[in-house]
């Protein structure tokens, strides 16, 4: 008869799943920066004469929400290694929906002098809003980082798919970057600076969003109306 030995049952029990007690810290920072990135917008409207052109307080706003984005598509990510991550497939009026994602940048577009549009047909989508806008969020302040002055989102119809695409004026993505369809995690450089985090969690948002054979992906090039770099994302 095999017996297990007291001290190995221990160990069991006082195991830990390091990966859950990292999504748990995730999960907490991302509440507490959404909680300051609030109070942030209200010390922007309670002091806006002071504080409106302030470059110490944009950049302290840009940073707080590019934190906020990546903490959400870290969460993503590990939902997805998980296999717990979905698409909740609702239909939107398009425009409305770009619309309100401009609203919530917009004071720090405005503080920081930088030109912004919606140019979007009047058509209905169906996709998850929250992943999407996840996706968004993070674009549109990719967007703020590298314009010299104007961004513009669009949405059309093209082909069967809705691509919502987010430009901007200034260099555009380099070659290595520039792509359509999914890149690989194994791909992701940690010792780059860059390891674009936020183009593997958009294209696995993408893929998420299917119909029939057909499923939803990214696109990464340069040109568009504004000359800079161009992001879609393309869903069935």
């Amino acid at each position: 008869m095999n017996s297990t030995p007291a001290g190995d049952e221990q160990s069991r029990d006082n195991s830990i799943d390091f990966s859950m007690v990292l999504a748990s810290a995730v999960h907490d920072m991302k509440n507490s920066l959404g909680m300051l990135l609030n109070s942030i917008d209200e010390l922007r409207s309670d002091h806006e004469a002071s504080l409106g052109e302030s470059s110490r307080f944009n950049t302290l706003q840009y940073e707080a929400e590019r934190m906020h984005n990546d903490l959400v598509q870290l969460l993503g990510i590990y939902r997805l290694g998980e296999n717990n991550l979905s698409a909740h497939i609702e239909e939107h009026f398009v425009p409305d929906f770009l619309s309100e994602h401009v609203a919530r940048h917009t004071p720090l577009l405005q503080g920081l002098g930088i030109e912004y549009a919606v140019e979007a047909e009047d058509i209905n989508g169906f996709f998850d809003d929250d992943l999407l806008t996840g996706v968004l969020n993070n674009t549109i302040n990719n967007a703020i980082r590298y314009t010299r002055s104007r961004i513009l989102l669009t949405a059309c119809e093209r082909d069967g798919y809705l691509v919502i695409g987010v430009e901007d004026d200034g260099q555009g993505y380099p070659e290595s970057m520039q792509h359509t369809g999914t890149p690989n995690f194994k791909s992701l450089d940690f010792n780059s600076g860059s390891t674009s985090l936020g183009l593997f969690f958009a294209s696995s948002v993408a893929r998420l969003h299917r119909e029939g054979e057909r499923g939803g992906s990214i696109h990464l090039h340069n040109g568009g109306r504004l000359g800079g770099g161009v992001f879609e994302i393309w869903l069935p």
